[in-house]
């Protein structure tokens, strides 16, 4: 073999193996990459509701001032939601009687920690009888607590 056959082959050998070497490092940067923004998507725990308290009355804090289950016909009753992680999200509340008949529902956006309020009224007077607030963070029910109206509440 001629010295310049093999020089050739020799800078063949040479740009071949620096060739593959660099899409290796690009390949490994790519990857590198997407791992990097998956760690970005998860930087936080996400949303979710930590507690719903029933009650007569909220303080500056938006936080019911003492939990209560049973109501008198003309009461406000208020249902706090407390969120906690990071995001934002919709929670909805659906205030029903006995049989599931719906009696209010309302939704808020809320982003991150807080508390969210709702509240229900009847200047004519609540029916006695059984009632439910159902609390959905983006449409998935994620609390049920019921409360009972009363005349001697």
């Amino acid at each position: 073999m001629s010295a310049a056959r093999r020089w050739t082959s020799g800078l063949l050998a040479i740009l071949l193996s620096t060739s593959i070497t660099a899409l290796a490092c690009q390949r490994e940067e790519a990857t590198d990459t997407a791992d990097d923004t998956d760690i970005v998507e998860d930087a936080g725990p996400a949303l979710d509701v930590s507690d719903v308290a029933l009650g007569r009355s909220i303080g500056s804090d938006m936080r019911v001032t003492e939990e209560v289950g049973d109501f008198a016909p003309t009461d406000t009753i208020y249902a706090t939601v407390e969120t906690t992680g990071t995001g934002s999200g919709t929670l909805s509340a659906r205030w029903t009687f006995e049989d599931g008949q719906v009696v209010d529902e309302g939704s808020q956006s809320v982003t991150g920690a807080g508390v969210t309020e709702f509240h229900v009224s009847n200047p004519a007077g609540w029916p006695a009888g059984h009632y439910e607030v159902i609390i959905s963070l983006d449409g998935d029910e994620v609390e049920r607590s019921g409360f009972d109206i009363t005349q001697g509440a």
